[in-house]
């Protein structure tokens, strides 16, 4: 499988290296991002940490991380495709961004090139996401890359001691390649994850 993917907008999607732990742990530092992961990144050892978890998984075949770079190689976000069940052929999508990449279209082209790679190299047949329902944000990057509306979780994940709804995607094979300018979408923004690093994997 490719571990390096180019994009048309000139973004480059490429797997997590050592050398990405100062950036790592800056976009974790964003309030926005904090609750993100199971363990608190605070620091660049636990960034290393973080990209080698993600190094493992790639290896067992579980999940397929990619950071999202520009042409200078400068960390825009992350892209993933996780839970790989290879009996049903299906994986769990997330994505993110830092705050400065936020709002130029990076997550929906990198989402629809994650999707693209899935299928074609990961061999995959669907891909599920999921977000809050008061992110409209990564509502319309997950329309942006293709995405269709399966359904509504009601009250699915809790943080700070409120509930809420989480609206499903998916996406097929199958399905007709979506629209190539994200601009007809919207601005897309982060999709906001489970403090269960278990359940960002089932939804966002």
């Amino acid at each position: 499988m490719r571990e390096r993917v180019e994009v048309s907008s000139g973004l480059v999607l490429r797997r997590w290296a050592p050398r990405d732990a100062a950036a790592v742990a800056t976009a974790f530092a964003d309030p926005l991002m904090r609750g993100q992961t199971s363990l608190p990144i605070g620091s660049p050892e636990d960034a290393r940490r973080w990209i080698a978890e993600r190094a493992d998984a790639w290896e067992a075949g579980s999940a397929f991380s990619f950071s999202v770079v520009d042409g200078a190689d400068t960390v825009l976000g992350q892209v993933s495709v996780g839970a790989v069940n290879r009996r049903h052929s299906v994986g769990w999508v997330s994505y993110w961004t830092t705050a400065a990449a936020r709002g130029r279209g990076v997550a929906s082209h990198a989402c629809r090139a994650l999707a693209r790679w899935a299928f074609d190299e990961a061999e995959l047949f669907r891909l599920e996401l999921g977000h809050r329902v008061n992110n409209p944000g990564s509502c319309r990057v997950a329309h942006a890359a293709g995405f269709a509306v399966e359904g509504l979780q009601r009250q699915k994940l809790a943080y700070d001691g409120i509930r809420y709804d989480v609206e499903c995607h998916a996406r097929l094979a199958t399905d007709p390649d979506p629209d190539p300018d994200p601009a007809r979408s919207g601005r897309d923004g982060l999709v906001l994850r489970s403090s269960d690093e278990l359940s960002t994997r089932a939804c966002t």
